[in-house]
């Protein structure tokens, strides 16, 4: 009778090195975060005075509440505005565009697919002085409608190029499936290429609603009157001839920065899955 060997437990060694890089690089990433937070609860004068490593010693909401005073809500309501719009164009157009692409065997439809790629290559610094001409002429300068556009436009060949590597990810045999039952490109499309490509368009939202939220080139050619600032705009009310009102600057950083991070909380893993099938087949 044989007896068997007793099995040794292998214990891991703690990686001392990897905790203390984790540690250097958390104090690199929480030390803006804590000097941002801390400061909004801080007067101008108490900021000035003791820095902006120093605890609050007045605690004070006067920075939220004189943001919104000085015409915040109006940037905030803007900016909500735009990027709604903007995220709904692109959910609008570029879905049917990319399932057109992809099922598409012509020409025509691989000529649109380069169109698209070669947007990709085309910065909008090159080419804002005939968007201001057009927007001009077409009536929509200093309206919001004329930042909506061109903002969606830009945004529409990354979204294309994202949502066509998640739609490839489909495999041809259920296509053929639904195909054989006798269903209609369009219950196709709406009925198995929509639900199974949630990953890419969870993707294109967050891209688009943060490239629309973050804008800055077009709110500042595109508009001039303070009924169409957006926040990107609005923060440089916080400078003037005298200085910079710090403690109120970063406030409305803080305000500006919340929605788009719940946001990105919320879709941050359909995001990371939408980007690994840009690569797609």
């Amino acid at each position: 009778m044989t007896h068997a060997a007793p099995r040794t437990v292998r214990r891991e060694r703690p990686n001392f090195l990897a905790g203390f890089g984790s540690l250097i690089w958390l104090f690199l990433v929480g030390l803006p975060l804590y000097v941002m937070l801390v400061a909004t609860f801080q007067s101008r004068a108490d900021y000035a005075a003791n820095g902006p490593l120093s605890l609050p010693r007045h605690f004070t909401l006067d920075n939220y509440i004189d943001d919104f005073n000085n015409g915040f809500g109006q940037y905030f309501v803007n900016t909500v505005i735009v990027t709604v719009c903007v995220v709904g164009i692109v959910l609008l157009l570029v879905p049917p565009l990319a399932y057109a692409i992809v099922r598409g065997r012509g020409r025509l439809t691989s000529g649109v697919f380069r169109l698209f790629l070669l947007g990709l290559a085309i910065p909008a610094q090159a080419v804002i002085v005939p968007m201001f001409y057009v927007i001009s002429q077409a009536g929509l300068y200093d309206n919001l409608i004329g930042v909506i556009l061109p903002t969606a436009a830009f945004a529409m060949p990354v979204c294309t190029l994202i949502l066509t590597g998640s739609m490839r990810d489909i495999t041809p045999e259920l296509y053929e499936a639904m195909t054989m039952d006798g269903a209609s490109p369009r219950r196709i499309f709406f009925r198995l290429v929509l639900p199974l490509s949630r990953s890419g368009l969870s993707t294109i939202i967050v891209f688009t609603a943060l490239q629309a939220w973050n804008g800055f080139l077009f709110p500042l050619v595109l508009t001039q009157s303070a009924s169409t600032k957006v926040i990107t705009m609005g923060l440089y009310d916080f400078q003037t001839e005298h200085g910079v009102d710090i403690p109120g600057l970063l406030a409305a950083v803080v305000l500006s920065m919340l929605p788009i991070l719940i946001v990105y909380l919320f879709a941050r893993r359909a995001l990371v899955q939408g980007l690994m099938g840009v690569g797609g087949k």
